[in-house]
């Protein structure tokens, strides 16, 4: 037999024959009488190689060796992705379109277009925003963009800086807060507006009691009826920015232009039901007035302006809630205003009571 090769035909490394002389001269059972002529060569470099005896040898892990397992592996993926596209060509599909809408980047400039039309596919209730734009939309306040802040008028950088988070605070607890979404008094975003601004706050205290075309809550915050309607998941999609400017008396004027998008059901629906998708997009002018020539607070803005465009939120009486049309109750919208909810490269078109009409969605 030649020195190396196992009785099976196999052969062994240096390296393994190495660590099993090293086993022998520690006193190993089951080191061979007789090694090989290989062996023999082996044992007599270790002995002449200075470090390398018996006492050291505790301290050395020789290297495993390595397993040819890679090509097996990418190999058994490859089979996978083929058996999964000839029994569910979509989802293929889908995941690559996942993958290539997550790459979509954040809003810094109001678009040249609307965002393409994607493929006519149903929300489901795993995944509400699909076939929509707003699935490449990011989620929650990650889908407003706040800029880098400046000094302007009486505020320093830093300043600014704490404006422009708080003013999206206020979008988040007026549009985004969970406990808003269901209805419930938006504290949090109110006890950001100026108090002294008296206007917004006889508007605030008429809107929740007795709402109005000119007095409905749903101009400032996004709120549905638990009774009636429930939201689909957790996640709300956004897209949209602040802007800011220098105002009057060296105010910090901020500009909110952003979309929301509410996937939404019956609040007794099954795993089967009707998904609607209400969208809202909201323009905000903020702002943040110098103490020592306005009326204000510490950490509140005076609203100088709002407008908004929704679709899919009801065309009925105002209730002080959004009421998404569901099955036969669509046929309301149909007589409204087309527009397209995801097209955000024109200014907002309405929000003042006078224009208050209905518009219907030309893609949900």
């Amino acid at each position: 037999m030649d020195a190396g090769m196992e009785p099976d035909g196999s052969s062994r490394s240096d390296e393994e024959w190495e660590q099993f002389l090293r086993e022998s001269v520690a006193g190993a059972s089951d080191a061979p009488k007789e090694p090989s002529a290989r062996a023999r060569d082996v044992a007599k470099r270790l002995r002449a190689e200075p470090g390398r005896g018996p006492e050291g040898w505790r301290s050395y892990t020789p290297a495993r060796p390595k397993r040819r397992t890679g090509w097996y592996v990418v190999g058994l993926l490859a089979s996978l992705v083929l058996l999964v596209a000839a029994l569910a060509p979509g989802r293929i599909v889908d995941l690559f379109a996942g993958a290539a809408s997550s790459r979509l980047a954040a809003e810094t400039a109001r678009p040249t277009q609307a965002p393409p039309a994607e493929a006519g596919q149903r929300p489901t209730m795993e995944e509400p925003f699909r076939g929509s734009p707003a699935a490449s939309w990011a989620s929650g306040a990650a889908g407003i963009t706040v800029p880098k802040a400046r000094a302007v008028g009486w505020m320093s950088t830093a300043e600014v800086e704490r404006a422009l988070a708080r003013s999206r605070d206020f979008l988040v607890a007026s549009s985004l807060d969970h406990g808003v979404l269901r209805g419930e008094h938006p504290e949090k975003a109110i006890a950001l507006i100026n108090p002294h601004q008296r206007d917004v706050q006889d508007f605030l205290t008429t809107a929740f009691r007795t709402p109005s075309e000119k007095n409905d809550p749903l101009f400032l915050f996004s709120r549905f009826q638990p009774s009636r309607t429930r939201l689909v998941g957790d996640v709300v999609k956004t897209r949209g920015r602040l802007t800011y400017r220098e105002g009057e008396h060296g105010a910090l004027q901020v500009t909110a232009d952003v979309t929301f998008v509410y996937p939404v059901t019956r609040a007794n629906a099954g795993g089967d039901d009707e998904i609607v998708r209400t969208i809202v997009r909201r323009e905000l002018v903020l702002s943040w007035d110098d103490p020592d020539k306005v009326s204000t607070e510490a950490g509140t803005f005076s609203i100088l302006s709002n407008k908004y465009d929704m679709t899919n939120g009801g065309c009925g009486a105002p209730t002080g809630y959004f009421v998404p049309p569901f099955g036969t109750d669509r046929r309301a919208d149909e007589a409204g205003t087309e527009v397209d909810p995801y097209d955000r490269s024109a200014p907002v078109g309405r929000g003042e009571p006078s224009e208050h009409d209905c518009a219907r969605a030309t893609r949900s």
